[in-house]
């Protein structure tokens, strides 16, 4: 089966309907969200109902835990914890039950599906090939998906050897038939790796082969947005970095 993964959409709607167009005009059959639908962004309604409509699974993300209560707000850095606080008096109580609804493991798929990581599926950034190697170490499928980071990343162990990792760029693709391996497709609606385009993966389960895809979008309409809801202005700024 091919699959569009996409995660940490963080209420960015520009950016979000980008990736869904592009998605139908690929061969992939379903779309998994690996969580953070709201948070930092200013429409967290749009990309919940989005979700809603396409993802055949998703998981939740430390944003959209804290926005349901779940979580402390002060655990978040101050900007997150501004744009979360913002979210709880906006949403409406569809888009929040829909939140509650939402775990952030999902182990009945193909391949294993955490929205931080293996061993901490809610806070762990997995950044590094010693953190991948715990994780490898305590994954229960031979691939799994992560997001968290916000960077595009694929990390890989084979039999007798310590695990290994590298960004990686649009368009790059990877062969999964042999290994254990640890997927991150960034981010759609906040990258942090430098590149300020949509990041998402296409992930065929039969041939196992992953292909790491970006998508322009109009970044300064989302940018206004997120001025115009009076959320920080460093989290309109930093979309056009991709930082």
């Amino acid at each position: 089966m091919r699959v569009a993964v996409v995660s940490d959409i963080h209420g960015n709607r520009q950016a979000f309907d980008a990736v869904l167009d592009e998605i139908a005009e690929s061969s992939c059959e379903e779309i998994w969200c690996l969580g953070d639908l709201v948070g930092y962004g200013a429409d967290p309604d749009a990309c919940v109902a989005l979700a809603r409509e396409h993802a055949a699974s998703c998981l939740a993300g430390n944003h959209d835990l804290g926005v349901r209560g779940t979580l402390p707000l002060e655990e978040f850095s101050r900007g997150a914890a501004v744009a979360a606080e913002w979210t709880q008096r906006t949403i409406t109580a569809e888009t929040r039950t829909y939140l509650e609804e939402l775990e952030p493991v999902l182990l009945e798929e193909a391949v294993g599906l955490y929205h931080a990581s293996p061993r901490d599926p809610v806070w762990e950034y997995v950044l590094s090939p010693l953190q991948a190697e715990l994780c490898l170490d305590v994954q229960s499928h031979r691939v799994c998906l992560i997001g968290h980071s916000h960077v595009a990343l694929c990390f890989w162990r084979s039999e007798g050897s310590p695990a290994t990792g590298q960004p990686m760029r649009a368009d790059e693709q990877l062969a999964l038939a042999t290994g254990e391996w640890l997927l991150n497709p960034g981010s759609v609606g906040q990258p942090r790796d430098g590149d300020p385009r949509a990041a998402w993966l296409e992930l065929d389960t039969s041939a196992w082969r992953a292909t790491f895809r970006r998508t322009d979008y109009d970044i300064a309409a989302a940018a206004a947005a997120i001025r115009a809801a009076r959320l920080p202005a460093s989290l309109a700024e930093r979309l056009a970095y991709g930082q």
